[in-house]
């Protein structure tokens, strides 16, 4: 087994998986991604959705005072 940190859990196959409520899953794989983050679309198994929604990393403020979401929101207002 490898834990791989914010991602799923590598597990050498073949594996059964049984759910909160007593659902079992089957992988015949020779390595299988357990998901752990709750957010897969093909959960129990990891299908990367991990990856699409870490949290954004915090912004600085310009040197003018203002934040770039003021900058952001200047440009979709210049678009329309």
């Amino acid at each position: 087994m490898v834990l791989i940190r914010e991602g799923p859990v590598l597990v050498e196959g073949p594996v059964e998986v049984v759910g909160d409520d007593g659902t079992t899953a089957r992988s015949d794989r020779f390595v299988v991604a357990v998901c752990t983050c709750r957010r897969s679309r093909a959960y129990p198994w990891c299908d990367t959705s991990h990856r699409r929604r870490k949290p954004a990393e915090p912004r600085q403020n310009r040197p003018d005072g203002r934040s770039h979401q003021d900058q952001d929101q200047d440009q979709e207002d210049e678009e329309e």
